[in-house]
């Protein structure tokens, strides 16, 4: 493992690599299927530049993420386990393609997934509008999808 004294954002990179890595991402999201669903009203260079700035503060790097929890941005999406671990497959060919390292990936893997208990619903019940005209979203896996 590096140097003890170095962050994960400065061991990866930093925001390059950060920003090569969720444009990958989002374009496999965007691509698919099922997860495509959740993100049809939300712009894709937002989002990559969003989740940048989150993965920067939790990375170690400049804090400027100034969106809602994650709690809160996903509270209106059924996120089930089996989707969690879709994202997480997609996220983790992402950084291998990026061309991080199998430990750095696993490191930024463990730092993501420790967000899946914010994320993550047993069931559609489990689910909170923000506002009263606010879709909950809850898309059933399409029957093409492995």
């Amino acid at each position: 493992m590096g140097s003890v004294n170095k962050k994960l954002y400065d061991l990866i990179g930093g925001r390059p690599t950060l920003n090569r890595v969720h444009k990958i991402f989002y374009d496999k999201v965007y691509a698919h299927p099922w997860m495509k669903q959740y993100f049809k009203h939300k712009s894709q260079e937002i989002l990559e530049k969003q989740q940048s700035d989150f993965m920067s503060s939790i990375m170690g790097g400049p804090r400027i993420y100034a969106g809602r929890t994650p709690k809160l941005a996903h509270q209106h999406m059924n996120v089930s386990e089996e989707l969690f671990e879709l994202r997480r497959i997609m996220l983790s060919n992402s950084i291998r393609e990026a061309g991080i390292s199998d430990e750095l990936r696993d490191q930024w893997l463990a730092a993501d997934g420790k967000l899946k208990g914010s994320i993550v619903k047993a069931s559609v019940a489990e689910c909170k509008r923000a506002f009263h005209t606010q879709e909950i979203l809850d898309f059933p896996k399409p029957r093409n999808v492995a």
